[in-house]
């Protein structure tokens, strides 16, 4: 009796499908309503900021500043990263989390500064994580979710060779699995 035994793969692939369900549930609902717009929403608060001097484009120094105001509002900061963006002849700082938004950017007048707060609904909060805007515990979870996917087809796979009367059919899915990807990838 081997690890690759039938009892054993069952074992498996049991256990790593019950385990996922809840989160592979999440992916596929948020991605599928994602496929055709469905993205969640945020409530959006602007706030002017009165600064000292004009904002430059560095990413640290924006951040530190977001980060004073924020805290200075007893606001979380956002769970993602942050990123300095080119905005025509101007630029703007997105940080990006699962519950909250910030974005700071420079208005016409040098010593002002718009930043926009958006926190999101319930919905777009399971959007923010499936894009991978959520904290470092949730990345790992989420890796662990495609390592247990992976590790699902290949039981599934197994199990299914295992069985005479399987393998054909088997090889013929594989094999048209291969070619509608494929076909997929050069009609898109």
């Amino acid at each position: 009796m081997g690890f690759f035994d039938r009892p054993n793969l069952m074992k498996i692939h049991m256990l790593l499908a019950a385990f996922i369900l809840p989160v592979a549930f999440m992916f596929l609902l948020t991605g599928g309503l994602y496929t055709w717009g469905i993205k969640g929403d945020y409530k959006t608060t602007g706030v002017e900021l009165i600064l000292d001097k004009p904002l430059e484009a560095d990413k640290a120094a924006l951040q530190d500043l977001v980060s004073k105001e924020l805290q200075r509002r007893q606001i979380e900061l956002p769970s993602g990263g942050a990123g300095l963006k080119k905005v025509g002849t101007s630029f703007q700082l997105e940080w990006t989390g699962s519950g909250l938004d910030v974005v700071l950017e420079p208005t016409a007048n040098p010593l002002l500064a718009k930043m926009e707060i958006k926190k999101t609904d319930w919905h777009r909060r399971f959007v923010q994580l499936h894009k991978a805007k959520g904290g470092t515990g949730f990345k790992v979870y989420a890796a662990i979710l495609a390592m247990s996917l992976f590790a699902l087809l290949c039981t599934g796979f197994l199990l299914a060779w295992q069985l005479p009367k399987y393998r054909k059919p088997t090889a013929i899915a594989t094999v048209s699995g291969i070619g509608v990807f494929v076909a997929m990838i050069i009609a898109s």
